[in-house]
């Protein structure tokens, strides 16, 4: 039979010519993938498809307007979400800024040989549980023990610094600080998850080479192992800030929910997600479209999130190949 056929190669290796089941499962496999995509094409514009329809009135009353306003009242049917863009950017990059510089720190302490391998796999299991804690379980925690231990603090600093917008209201309940220590743990187990595989996939022999041309731990860490995984790395920091860009629970019961465009770290914010989870329990008819509207802009702002930070990864793996 042609399917039985054997070639025996110059090297001496002993192939044939795949079977009709094999040609077919490999066409099969390809056809499913190739369907899944589409599937997901497909399911991303329906989404849009149908927010938009029920967004369209809102989006034809108040235009770019919507986008560069303040104001929420539905009792004057006024409606802006100037705010909660800013809660949702500021928020997301300062946790960014902290969880993912933790999370990274982590992912090195893991893999670079500082703990022996049982006890670096404990702290990889701790770290990894951090996921599974349910974000209303955040919530609580920050509003019954974080925000009484940080207030001492935060109310030293806007004594005495209350020059520096970042400090200049003082803390008296929820607000940007503790939602932003809080968003910072929630995506500190995805960066550091994503930042060790990224490290285990680099050879052995590339920091051995680095060792024998005498570097030390910290110069071969720093000039080589990071530059290496700096792909992997950054997929970690855009995973990572679209976990914080879409948190609802533990921001809505964090931040405060106060319309304003502030510095500061200590005053009261809101952000899309958590308007969206907080307003349309009980949204009237007239609420309907502006909230429709807002979380457009909350999948827009996502998709663009991820489409740039996609881009800035490929071209950042190209550049170390090269």
């Amino acid at each position: 039979m042609a399917d039985n056929q054997k070639t025996v190669l110059p090297d001496g290796s002993v192939s044939r010519p795949p079977t009709a089941f094999e040609y077919g499962y490999d066409k099969s496999f390809r056809f499913l993938t190739f369907f899944a995509g589409l599937l997901t094409v497909a399911l991303l514009v329906y989404i849009f498809w149908k927010l938009g329809g029920q967004a369209a009135p809102a989006i034809r009353e108040y235009g770019l307007q919507f986008l560069t306003t303040v104001d929420w009242n539905p009792n004057k049917n006024e409606y802006g979400i100037l705010a909660e863009i800013w809660g949702t950017l500021y928020s997301s990059l300062l946790a960014l800024l902290f969880g993912g510089t933790l999370g990274v720190a982590v992912a090195i302490f893991l893999t670079q040989g500082f703990l022996n391998a049982r006890l670096a796999w404990v702290f990889r299991l701790i770290v990894e549980m951090l996921a599974a804690i349910p974000s209303v379980v955040y919530g609580l925690w920050g509003i019954y023990v974080l925000i009484p231990a940080i207030r001492p603090i935060a109310g030293w600093l806007h004594d005495n610094f209350s020059f520096i917008p970042f400090f200049s209201t003082p803390l008296a309940g929820p607000g940007m600080f503790p939602a932003m220590i809080v968003l910072s743990i929630m995506i500190l187990p995805t960066v550091a998850a994503i930042s060790q595989d990224a490290f285990k996939a680099i050879p052995m022999k590339v920091q051995e080479a680095a060792y024998g041309m005498g570097t030390t731990k910290w110069e071969a860490i720093r000039k080589v192992v990071l530059p290496t995984a700096s792909g992997g790395i950054f997929a970690s920091l855009v995973l990572g800030f679209g976990r914080a860009l879409g948190e609802t629970m533990a921001l809505a019961m964090l931040i405060g929910n106060s319309q304003q465009v502030t510095l500061s770290l200590f005053a009261p914010a809101t952000t899309l997600a958590s308007l969206l989870a907080s307003t349309f329990p009980e949204a009237g008819a007239n609420q309907i479209g502006p909230l429709m509207y807002a979380a457009i802009a909350l999948l827009v702002i996502t998709m663009t999130v991820n489409i740039i930070g996609t881009i800035i990864m490929n071209y950042t793996s190209r550049q170390t190949v090269t």
